[in-house]
């Protein structure tokens, strides 16, 4: 917000787009929101990696957000705060890291869930959409991708 208290101008597809990849960059936490099989939601707040395609995320696997992923395989990120924020819909499936992955996750995020005693999963998220606004004025044009495909 200006002095004034009015919204700074809508940025551009282009730039939300180049904001929206920083933030993915940068960030490390993302609010992570599933639900069970019979619906009942849960959020928890995750570490993450973005690897220029996909986010990489681990969780306890007995964590509620473990077994959602698993039943379901939908899910839905925020990166950010209300007037900055990326939301990705997208599908999660379990995997197993390389070496690398795993080194690069743990150094981004402080958090090396491979040498814990319980297990945790890392699960590679694939967006099939995200989209990006910090005010109202950014509602319109939202999407930065759908289906999977960049607007931009």
């Amino acid at each position: 917000m200006t002095e004034t208290n009015l919204p700074a101008p809508a940025r551009p597809l282009a730039t939300r787009k180049a904001d929206a990849l920083e933030r993915l960059t940068t960030d490390i936490d993302a609010w992570v929101s599933t639900a069970s099989p019979d619906g009942v939601p849960y959020l928890v707040p995750l570490s993450f990696l973005w690897n220029g395609a996909t986010l990489i995320l681990s969780t306890a696997s007995r964590n509620p957000t473990s077994l959602n992923l698993q039943a379901s395989g939908h899910l839905h990120l925020a990166v950010g705060g209300t007037r900055d924020v990326v939301l990705i819909t997208g599908t999660a499936q379990r995997f197993t890291p390389t070496q690398e992955q795993g080194d690069t996750f743990a150094e981004k995020t402080g958090f090396d869930p491979r040498g814990l005693k319980a297990t945790y999963p890392y699960f590679e998220v694939t967006p099939v959409r995200i989209q990006s606004w910090r005010e109202a004025n950014e509602l319109d044009g939202r999407d930065l991708m759908l289906d999977g495909q960049w607007l931009v």
